[in-house]
Formats: C-alpha cells, sequence, structure tokens
C-alpha cells in the first residue's frame, strides 16, 4: 500500500524501524539509506541503498525508489557518531538540506517523519516546568546539537510551506533509553562512579526504546501531521536515577572541567559536551498532553520503566561488559590512586 525509505539504517534505531515497517501489512517496500550497510543482515525484507546524505546522491536514491514516505533517521546526537563536530554538523544540517530539495522535487512522496529532539528546547535554570511544542523556537538552543536540531526543524517548516500537499510529522523524543540501545547517557550511567554537579538533582523524563518505536512506526502508516514531544510518563531525578543504579555519585562544581571530560574520554564510554553537560546540570521537562491527544500515542513504558529496563539489562551484563568496566577502573587508579573496590564502589563483575 506504501513504499517507505528510512534514511539513516547504519545505526541502532534505523535499522529497527526498517525491520519492524518491513514486517507491516500496510507498507509494500521499505528502502534504507545509508552510507554503509546495516551492521546485521537480518533486517527483514528491506532494500538497502548505499547513499551519501550530504550529497546529491539522496536525490538519485529517491528519483529511482520513488517512495510514498521519507522516514529521516539521520540526524546525529553525538560528534562521536560522526566523527566529530565538524561531519556531525554537516550530516545533520547539509544533510537534512539535501534529503529536503530531493523529496520538494519528488511527485511521489506525500508523506515526512523527522526524528527530531527536545534538546531543541535547550536546558537551562530559567526553563519553564514543561516545555510545549510551540515554546521551541523562542527557545535558547546555544550549541552543538541543540543548534544543529534547531536549524534541521527550521528546514523542516520551510519545506511545509513550499510543499503544503505533503504531510510532516516531526517527533521530538527525550531521552530514549532501554536494554539495548547504547546512547550518551546510558554511558553516563554505567560509570562506576558518575560525576555530578554539587548542589543540583535535575529532573528528566526517558522514553523507551520501544516506545520510540512504536511512535515512529505510528506516525509512519498513519496520518498524524504535526510537531510532538515523546515522552515516557512521570519524571527521575539525578540522585534518584543513581540510587536505582547502585551507582555512586562524585559532586563536582562542574561537569564542563577538562579533568571530567578527560576522564570519560579516557574510559572511551562518554562523549560529554556542553549540551549533555547543560541537560545534565539544569535538566528538562517537557507536555506530552499532544502526544495524547493529537498524535493519539500511548507510550507503554513510563520513565521509571524505561530506565529500569536500561539496569536490568545491565546488571546481566548486556550493556555493561567486563571490558569496558576495566577500562573505567583502570582510569581511575591512575586519577585517584585506587580502584573501585577500595573506593567501595559498586563494579559489576
Amino acid at each position: 500500500m506504501s513504499r517507505v525509505m528510512v534514511v539513516g539504517v547504519a545505526r541502532y534505531l534505523g535499522a529497527r524501524l526498517a525491520r519492524l515497517l518491513s514486517e507491516d501489512p500496510k507498507v509494500d517496500r521499505v528502502i534504507g539509506v545509508d552510507v554503509l550497510p546495516p551492521p546485521s543482515a537480518d533486517l527483514g525484507a528491506i532494500d538497502f541503498v548505499e547513499a551519501d546524505i550530504t550529497t546529491s546522491a539522496i536525490n538519485k536514491a529517491i528519483a529511482r525508489s520513488r517512495p510514498d514516505v521519507v522516514v529521516h533517521m539521520n540526524i546525529l546526537a553525538t560528534r562521536a557518531d560522526a566523527g566529530g563536530r565538524v561531519p556531525q554538523k554537516e550530516i545533520n544540517v547539509i544533510g537534512t538540506m539535501q534529503l529536503l530539495a530531493a523529496c520538494q522535487r519528488s511527485d511521489t512522496v506525500r508523506k515526512l517523519v523527522v526524528k527530531s529532539s527536545t534538546a531543541v528546547y535547550g536546558a537551562s535554570p530559567s526553563a519553564p516546568a514543561l516545555f510545549a511544542e510551540d515554546m521551541a523556537q523562542n527557545a535558547m538552543a546555544r550549541s552543538g546539537y541543540e543548534k544543529d536540531a534547531s536549524e534541521v526543524e527550521a528546514y523542516v517548516r520551510g519545506f511545509t510551506r513550499r510543499r503544503p500537499d505533503v504531510d510532516v510529522t516531526i517527533l521530538r523524543f527525550v531521552n530514549v533509553l532501554g536494554p539495548a540501545i547504547r546512547t550518551v547517557l546510558s554511558e553516563y550511567f554505567v560509570l562506576p562512579v558518575v560525576p555530578v554537579v554539587f548542589g543540583r538533582d535535575p529532573r528528566f523524563q526517558l522514553v523507551h526504546e520501544e516506545d520510540c518505536l512504536d511512535a515512529l512506526k505510528l506516525a509512519t502508516v498513519e496520518s498524524r501531521p504535526g510537531i510532538f514531544n515523546v515522552a515516557g510518563d512521570g519524571f527521575l531525578v539525578l540522585s534518584q536515577a543513581l540510587a536505582r543504579a547502585g551507582r555512586l555519585p562524585m559532586p563536582l562544581p562542574t561537569l564542563g572541567s577538562p579533568i571530567v571530560r578527560g576522564l570519560m574520554r579516557r574510559a572511551g564510554i562518554a562523549d560529554m559536551d556542553s549540551v549533555q553537560t547543560r541537560f545534565l546540570t539544569h535538566g528538562r521537562g517537557v507536555d506530552t498532553s499532544r502526544m495524547r491527544e493529537q498524535l493519539m500515542f500511548v507510550p507503554r513504558f513510563s520513565t521509571v520503566d524505561a530506565f529500569d529496563a536500561f539496569v536490568e539489562a545491565r546488571a546481566r551484563g548486556g550493556i555493561l561488559d567486563r571490558e569496558r568496566v576495566a577500562a573505567v577502573d583502570q582510569v581511575l587508579r591512575s586519577v585517584c590512586g585506587l580502584d573501585g573496590r577500595q573506593a567501595g564502589l559498586d563494579v559489576i563483575e
């Protein structure tokens, strides 16, 4: 009944979504696009097209495949995903411009779904208790991924004015967590000793990886145009999350110091930039009324459920493996002069 192109299938969520859509009876064909093939060959009945989103190759891919629906999953949240800040911005901003130009030229595309982020609202001590969808343009997106996400959405709004015949759905997800996905936040919570800002206990929301995929699938196969915050019910504050994960906090004046960033970089398990530093200092909350009333999506997992699913998988060894624990322990030895056991930390075997 429809041909769906998923852009960004080399990464975890893109590959999972392509597989999920290929099994849906409402979808006739799934075309997966990326510069590299997905890491897993078992993606269901999808056709893979190798194309660089930052070049005119994406225009050729759309012209040849003639999709009805395009799902833009290739917006990278961290520099490590792209190999640095410069290529990250090129993929996010230039890549989106190229993709939108290709969709604008197409005579078959009738729907565009964009995976965005609540990072468009920024994070600051003066932020409101809850951000609603219409507050993004007045929020302060200072740098990095926050700014990229804001620019991407600005280009998408321009596209909707040029192609009013195309339904456009923007899903602004809070941090995605769960048993399998690995993100900056999941890497942060598996540190044996977790740096936190002294006197701060930020609150945040999460969305389970399965709910993230379900929301994307719903927006793809149904007609739900608009902009929607997507988050599980409820909040966690950082101290509660650390307690649930069995982690020990290490209060510091700031997370932005070279020592903290060097510690994480040497451990090889975190990409702590200024965007993440502000989020883990001030937190963020979003209103999900529109998600329920207009997107008509109700998450199966609350924020606490998503975090507990992550912790349970970590405890089974699904995310935190021995090599990565050993790497962190070695850094603690060199920085603090002692290992995790001597410090009384919870180092999982």
